[in-house]
């Protein structure tokens, strides 16, 4: 096994020595080649599996997450303590979480017309939908023993006690080494019968294992293996490789045991595509991906996104038009949850960042952030002028009276690794300072006023979660990251010295009339609540309130 990252320069000897064709990696003029795709590569001919993980893994300065630089990484099976310490599994976790992650967004992106587009140019694979791969077979025979290695070793021991019965016992004293107890007893596992019985299963069973064995022997698998299998080794395994489909076959309908049924289809499979001498053998096999900010974007998107309903303007524009582009980007992850005021929603709209794990976005990234959340806004109040009614009856963007739009929160999402073990805590998390955006810098309500919050999370997590989690521990992360997201932009309201503005209430009872007098004094900077509050939001250098705050009091967000 070799890891390679997305990226990053090796030298060209390295690249030609593991892959037999050059459209994973760019050459360039000093004899080195930058790493193009991510993705899982194996050669049959060499026999290696190769790995191209994603830019994050990389920390900067030509260290990887791993604490170890990129040469040393590709190099790692080799290192002696990798090799025969099984604390090195993680690498074998992240592997396969990995390689689950681009089936996953293969499977979830495949009936999609806009999507499908993208896939075309940027998902590559040769391996057809009912297809295994040599990792899938891997992965299939591991977990098949691991799940069924008591009963088969059960169904083993059966056999070879059956053996035992009517032995020979001056033949088996004379010809076998017994084991002593520490009574001093002997114990014969070997015995010399009369009559031989033939195990119909055993056949089947040194094939199995033999299989394993090699998998296990090429990729440090760490499997213990009960030694009282037969197996078969060396040269005579690689002539069983060329003929082990026909000899198997020929042992077919021997097999009733519904674990023995499956036994059989692996080790069919498996000779299937070893198979040497079969004419349609494929040199190699792979799944890669050009542009993995699309998978990243996916993979955020499954985490946090509500369901989308197809609900039209007049002019044939709904959300997932906004949401996902025809070249594949996904420009948003988009979820209507309360707002920041009232008990009406709201929609939190975000955009996850592919980068490197110590990086941020930067002025671009920030500007289109902006962009993204206008098209929504636009979008709702279309929706509002055209039918009446927002997205949902319980969305709320624009108050009538004041004019004022909702405070619409945005975030960024960035994906790192913090601890290259760790699959299981999300550590969702703030980054750097909140980036703001505005036409007048006093009107909190105005359309073009918007706040981007920063957050991090673990992309081990996100990792796992795409290929592994179901809807339930999906949904109640969902709740729990909704309710944070709410709770840090009431907090940043709540600080002026942070957000610049202080909230106040109108306490009097004549609201209407005190819009209509002071409506150019308070346009952008006034917005009635569902439940008829009028809130203002005074900025710290607008002095044009200072008449009129007197009928207010302060407002706490809750």
């Amino acid at each position: 096994m070799k890891i390679l990252i997305e990226g990053e320069k090796y030298r060209l000897e390295q690249l030609t020595d593991i892959f037999d064709d050059p459209k994973f990696y760019h050459q360039n003029d000093n004899q080195e080649g930058t790493i193009l795709s991510v993705g899982y590569y194996h050669s049959y001919e060499k026999g290696e599996l190769i790995y191209m993980l994603p830019k994050v893994f990389m920390a900067g300065s030509g260290k990887t997450v791993f604490n170890i630089d990129k040469d040393e990484l590709y190099y790692l099976d080799k290192i002696e303590t990798f090799k025969h310490k099984e604390e090195y599994n993680w690498i074998r976790q992240i592997s396969i979480y990995f390689y689950n992650s681009l089936l996953e967004f293969k499977r979830r992106n495949k009936d999609s017309t806009i999507v499908q587009s993208s896939l075309s140019a940027n998902l590559n694979t040769n391996l057809n939908d009912k297809e295994y791969s040599y990792l899938d077979l891997l992965l299939s025979f591991v977990n098949f023993y691991k799940k069924n290695k008591n009963h088969i070793l059960f169904k083993h021991i059966e056999f070879k006690s059956n053996q035992a019965k009517k032995p020979n016992w001056e033949k088996t004293i004379r010809k076998s080494i017994p084991l002593i107890t520490q009574d001093k007893k002997p114990i014969y596992n070997i015995f010399r019968n009369k009559k031989k019985t033939v195990n119909t299963e055993e056949e089947l069973l040194t094939y199995f294992f033999s299989i394993l064995n090699k998998l296990n022997t090429d990729h440090n698998l760490y499997l213990k293996i009960d030694k009282s299998y037969s197996l078969i080794k060396g040269s005579k395994f690689e002539l069983l490789q060329k003929n082990g489909l026909s000899k198997l076959r020929k042992i077919k309908y021997r097999y009733f045991n519904d674990t023995l049924k499956k036994m059989y289809h692996l080790c069919e499979i498996y000779f299937s595509q070893i198979d040497t001498s079969s004419i349609r053998k494929k040199k190699e096999e792979f799944i890669s991906v050009n542009n993995y900010n699309l998978v990243f974007e996916d993979m955020i998107d499954k985490l946090f996104s509500d369901k989308i309903e197809d609900k039209k303007t007049e002019d044939g524009t709904t959300l997932k038009h906004l949401k996902y582009n025809d070249d594949g980007k996904i420009i948003d992850h988009i979820f209507d949850y309360q707002s920041l005021l009232d008990t009406s929603d709201i929609f939190y709209i975000g955009d996850s960042k592919y980068y490197k794990s110590d990086n941020t976005a930067g002025k671009v990234s920030k500007y289109k952030q902006f962009t993204y959340a206008r098209n929504v806004i636009q979008y709702n109040i279309d929706l509002l002028n055209e039918s009446g009614s927002y997205y949902t009856e319980n969305l709320r963007y624009r108050d009538k009276l004041t004019e004022g739009y909702n405070i619409t929160p945005n975030f960024f999402i960035y994906g790192y690794i913090n601890d290259y073990k760790n699959f299981d805590d999300n550590e969702l998390m703030e980054k750097g300072d909140i980036v703001k955006s505005f036409h007048f810098n006093e009107r909190l309500f105005d359309r073009d006023t918007l706040f981007v919050h920063q957050y991090k999370i673990n992309f081990l997590y996100v990792l796992k979660a795409y290929s592994q989690f179901g809807n339930q521990i999906i949904e109640k992360f969902r709740k729990e990251t909704k309710l944070m997201f709410r709770n840090n932009f009431i907090e940043f309201f709540s600080n002026h010295n942070k957000s610049d503005f202080q909230l106040f209430e109108y306490q009097k009872n004549d609201i209407e009339n005190f819009v209509e007098n002071n409506f150019r004094l308070i346009n952008g900077k006034c917005f009635l609540t569902i439940d008829n509050k009028l809130i203002l939001a005074k900025h710290k250098l607008d002095n044009t309130l200072n008449k009129i705050i007197s009928d207010f009091k302060i407002y706490n967000l809750k």
